[in-house]
């Protein structure tokens, strides 16, 4: 999805920061190259990526390389000449900071809730620190009526630290809320590069005409898990059918 959000948390490494705090003694100097990293990938997508972001991006630029996975037992994998074809996983319960945003565009919507999502991570939350990275972070796609096109609203989601799931944080962005998500069943299938409506739309495509005709998987609603920067050419990502029952 070309997401903003986790596909400039590296953008620019700890060596490079660590470069320009050398040759750049003024905080709000390097706090603004950041800015303008972030407001230029965001303008490829057509988003506006606003100063009071400043904060977050730093932030978690800092914190890059400190991320928890969000867990799950595997079920099965199916490989075919060597090439994973997908893979079952049951995800457990767990509480998730979401938020739902409805732009014109699929990739808007992403960006601009999680930089809600940033927000709260980054201290604007009842626990006041900073909450700590968990990947992949996850997309909710609802289908219209004819099983091809994207409603407007997705759903993005969080997956909350270990340390915050007994007691989650409460964020201070009414748009956001956190949700207990029961357990899930999934066939995930990996990809790689950006994720645009059309793309995504691509791997639902090829992953039903690997899998065939079944009733057991939904076909309303598709999740999209992103877990990589764009430093990396071919970017990881993974679509994600569901399973009507554990």
């Amino acid at each position: 999805m070309a997401l903003i959000s986790l596909e400039d948390l590296d953008g620019l490494d700890d060596e490079q920061l660590d470069d320009d705090i050398t040759d750049n003694p003024e905080p709000m100097e390097q706090d603004d190259r950041l800015l303008r990293h972030w407001q230029a990938v965001a303008s490829t997508h057509q988003v506006s990526v606003p100063a009071e972001m400043t904060g977050p991006i730093h932030e978690m630029t800092r914190n890059n390389q400190q991320r928890e996975s969000v867990p799950f037992a595997a079920v099965s994998r199916h490989e075919k000449m060597g090439e994973v074809q997908y893979e079952e996983r049951v995800y457990p319960a767990g509480n998730w900071a979401c938020v739902t945003r409805g732009e014109e565009l699929y990739e808007q919507s992403i960006s601009m809730g999680f930089m809600k999502l940033m927000r709260f991570i980054c201290k604007d939350n009842s626990a006041g620190r900073y909450l700590g990275m968990t990947v992949p972070v996850v997309s909710n796609i609802t289908m219209m009526e004819d099983g091809k096109t994207f409603q407007k609203d997705v759903k993005t989601a969080y997956f909350l630290p270990a340390e915050f799931q007994s007691a989650p944080p409460q964020p201070s962005d009414p748009d956001i809320t956190i949700i207990h998500q029961e357990p899930i069943r999934v066939i995930t299938r990996p990809f790689f590069g950006t994720t645009t409506e059309e793309t995504v739309t691509s791997q639902i495509e090829q992953l039903w005409e690997i899998l065939g005709v079944t009733d057991d998987l939904r076909r309303d609603n598709y999740m999209v898990a992103v877990y990589e920067n764009p430093g990396i050419p071919r970017r990881r990502n993974e679509i994600w059918f569901i399973r009507r029952h554990l």
